[in-house]
């Protein structure tokens, strides 16, 4: 008889966790990640073919920039994750404010690359040099594209929530940004140790 009395148990599966953000955002961003891939696979296969000159003009990179560019970005996705919070507990001008800091340190990135990069050229180099320059250069650049784009969309975001587009219920846009922004800092956490470090 207790066998009888005994609650049924359900056994339905728990309910997915829905992405943040916008859907289409999260298929741009499935796209732009299979871009940086295929370029990532690109410069490992040439890499294997020719370690020691990859190797030698690796050495020719500013290892202390990148290092501070990846506290920097790695710091920019800190703020934008405050930014979120703050919007879903209703506070629209503390989420602008953590959005625009998010976009400072994107600011801050792009100033430390343009040295980097303005270094480069002086000394004459360009996508012909060599083949590491080439990879070197194609990749850094198109990821700084990114970080523009990031810091455009993290902008636009950052208006809307000061004209009070947002609130605790209604922050979609905020979280599609952030997610954008998220997918910049993951290619960068990539591509340093990739390009920067590894030997």
């Amino acid at each position: 008889m207790s066998l009888l009395n005994t609650p049924s148990v359900s056994s339905s599966p728990p309910r997915p966790v829905p992405l943040p953000g916008d859907l289409a955002m999260w298929f741009f961003i499935l796209a732009e990640l299979l871009v940086f891939a295929v370029f990532f696979a690109s410069y490992a296969f040439a890499r294997s073919s020719n370690v020691e000159l990859f190797n030698h003009y690796q050495q020719t990179l500013n290892r202390d920039i990148g290092a501070a560019n990846t506290v920097i970005l790695l710091t920019g996705s800190l703020f934008v994750v405050l930014a979120v919070q703050a919007v879903k507990a209703g506070n629209s001008v503390l989420c602008r404010n953590w959005l625009l800091a998010g976009a400072t340190s994107g600011a801050v990135f792009l100033l430390l690359k343009g040295v980097e990069f303005a270094d480069k050229f002086a000394h004459g180099i360009s996508l012909s040099t060599n083949t590491f320059y080439m990879f070197y250069l194609s990749l850094t650049f198109f990821h700084f594209m990114h970080v523009i784009m990031g810091m455009i969309i993290l902008g636009a975001v950052a208006w809307k929530a000061h004209t009070g587009d947002y609130s605790a219920t209604q922050h979609t846009g905020v979280e599609t940004g952030a997610s954008y922004w998220h997918m910049v800092d993951l290619v960068w956490i990539v591509l340093f140790p990739l390009v920067y470090v590894m030997r």
